[in-house]
């Protein structure tokens, strides 16, 4: 009962802090809404729609009009440029107007008619990998519609049954499933990556941030008096406070992805909430670490943002890890972000039982104790430190 009481005395005090510092509402829940709007807003369609490309047509037929509205009719892309030439398409797309253009070349019908192979081509540009794949997509299915067709018109006109046609223009069919992301939206995979990863950041920047403002003030002796000189009590009465805001800010970004978006996923309830709780154990567990390792706010916050930043692209959601070398496949290892992913795509996203990935679920519990291996620093440095802007 004795630590307890301290705990809630420790816990008091540093709700008193949280409320006179309004550098912590915005970095713990205005920032953080804010961010889940920003991603959930900007890729609520899922895929991005309406690329602007170009079309150069020298051809002016029937056949090239013919293509041209089909590929008006993607939902990717949208014809927003008619150029005269190739100079002029180059020019846009080097200029960023547009991601891509088609060019039919003159010739194109009469070549069609006359059993020749005509070529069409397009130009896209790579600068943007997800725009370049996209438009490359659309333009790629154009030319394959637009050769079936020609071919399905040759196989008719020759007495080729219905059948024998669908053989010939498409001889092995493909039967194509994308598991736990069948819409293949970017929302699904990116927000789900992108909103923890810097939750997570605003977790480490703050712990350090806290305990370094504590050195900073001189308030460090006062902080361990309320904890009676025990430094553990006093972390666990100075981040709970910090916990449960987390928590609650999570748990409404997960009410909202899951229940209200309606976001996939097979894992249950009690699976997402052991999730972030380990979440935030060890997002906070980070930050109190880098203080213990370098006693100082501004070097600890360096630290913190550079690994979790870091973390965001080693995780594997953008890039997988499995392609990396493979000194940065060992490396991987030391980001929270990647465990937290890895455990949220087997037992959120897909269902698995948790002992899957069971060496996950057990790095992320070392992040949370981290800090007892630099708690009797984090103690020292209360006592003895001066701090150094």
């Amino acid at each position: 009962m004795k630590y307890l009481s301290q705990i809630g005395h420790v816990a008091l005090r540093e709700l008193e802090i949280l409320r006179k510092n309004t550098i912590y509402a915005f970095c713990m829940i205005v920032f953080p809404l804010l961010l889940v709007v920003f991603f959930t807003t900007m890729l609520d369609e899922g895929t991005p729609q309406d690329l602007p490309i170009g079309v150069v047509d020298h051809d002016n037929s029937a056949t090239s009009r013919g293509l041209i509205r089909n590929l008006e009719s993607m939902r990717s892309t949208r014809i927003v440029y008619w150029f005269a030439n190739v100079t002029e398409a180059r020019c846009a797309m080097q200029e960023g107007k547009v991601f891509a253009y088609l060019y039919i070349p003159d010739g194109t019908a009469e070549k069609l008619l006359a059993g020749r192979q005509p070529k069409i081509s397009y130009y896209y540009t790579m600068t943007c990998m997800t725009a370049g794949s996209m438009a490359s997509k659309d333009l790629t299915t154009i030319g394959t519609l637009g050769s079936k067709a020609v071919g399905q018109a040759t196989l008719s006109g020759k007495g080729a049954s219905k059948e024998q046609i669908k053989v010939a223009m498409q001889p092995i069919a493909v039967d194509a499933h994308m598991i736990a992301n069948p819409e293949g939206s970017y929302n699904y995979s990116l927000t789900t990556v992108f909103v923890p990863g810097i939750l997570m950041l605003f977790m480490a920047l703050l712990s350090a941030y806290s305990l370094g403002m504590e050195m900073k003030l001189g308030t460090g002796k006062e902080w361990l008096d309320t904890a009676g000189n025990n430094i553990l009590v006093a972390i666990l009465g100075k981040f709970i406070i910090h916990a449960l805001v987390f928590l609650l800010v999570i748990f409404f970004y997960e009410y909202y992805i899951f229940e209200v978006l309606g976001f996939p996923r097979l894992g249950g309830t009690w699976k997402i909430v052991r999730l972030t709780l380990l979440q935030v154990s060890a997002g906070l567990g980070f930050g109190i670490f880098a203080f213990g390792l370098m006693p100082s706010m501004r070097m600890s916050m360096s630290i913190s943002s550079l690994w979790q930043v870091l973390g965001i692209s080693m995780c594997g959601s953008a890039f997988p890890v499995a392609g990396m070398d493979a000194p940065l496949q060992a490396m991987s290892w030391l980001f929270p972000l990647r465990h937290y992913w890895m455990l949220y795509q087997a037992t959120v996203l897909n269902g698995f039982p948790v002992i899957e990935v069971w060496f996950h679920f057990v790095a992320l519990i070392a992040f949370t104790l981290l800090p007892w291996f630099v708690i009797r620093k984090v103690k020292n440095a209360m006592l003895n430190y001066v701090y150094i802007p």
